[in-house]
């Protein structure tokens, strides 16, 4: 289940920790914890496949803390993320485009014509 996401993100943390951390081959400590919890939060999010992106998700299911943290490594990261992966860069983000269409689709509240 959100295997893709999963590999976004862990080469995001990898690349903050590198250039942050100063982290060679593995990730430090805090890095490794917060990409486990990032695996944990996919793995048990409620719109599985179909996920929007976290901007846009009604349901929070980060800690503050840790949504914080996450924030930071995608601004970070971001940016890199085009320069050294940039395929899997463009399906993440077409992927994102769609299921944050399907998203609205899906919760947008019918319109009462009176």
């Amino acid at each position: 289940m959100n295997a893709e996401e999963k590999k976004v993100v862990t080469r995001m943390v990898s690349i903050y920790c590198r250039s942050v951390h100063g982290s060679s081959t593995q990730l430090c400590d805090k890095c490794s914890a917060l990409l486990t919890y990032a695996h944990q939060r996919l793995e048990r999010c409620p719109f599985g496949e179909e996920k929007p992106t976290c901007a846009s998700c009604p349901i929070h299911c980060y800690k503050p803390e840790m949504r914080m943290k996450i924030k930071e490594i995608m601004r970070t990261a971001g940016p890199s993320m085009f320069f050294l992966h940039p395929i899997d860069t463009l399906k993440h983000f077409y992927k994102e485009r769609q299921r944050n269409r399907h998203f609205a689709v899906k919760t947008k509240p019918s319109q009462k014509t009176e």
